[in-house]
């Protein structure tokens, strides 16, 4: 599924149009963005954790010449499904 299949299901679920599906994934979506660029967590009860945790710089191998090469540090983002998510699929 992507966005656009997520929209379209918003919508038919919903009853909403398809422009007010849109633009409530995408104010979700930044929402959880934002919230995670200021360094919090987005907690939603029975899906999941999103939290960001840095990444220091670190020493790699280019698998195909076998040079060493620097990797940057970064921020990154971590995903923990919640116990009815991970339920579901199982």
């Amino acid at each position: 599924m992507n966005k656009g299949d997520l929209i379209n299901k918003v919508a038919e679920d919903a009853n909403l149009t398809k422009a007010q599906a849109s633009e409530a994934l995408n104010s979700v979506l930044s929402s959880i963005s934002e919230t995670l660029k200021e360094g919090n967590k987005v907690a939603l009860v029975g899906f999941g954790t999103f939290s960001c945790t840095h990444r220091d710089a670190r020493t790699g191998r280019n698998p195909q010449t076998g040079a060493t090469i620097q990797i940057a540090a970064k921020n990154v983002v971590k995903f923990k499904p919640g116990k009815e998510l991970a339920e579901s699929v199982n």
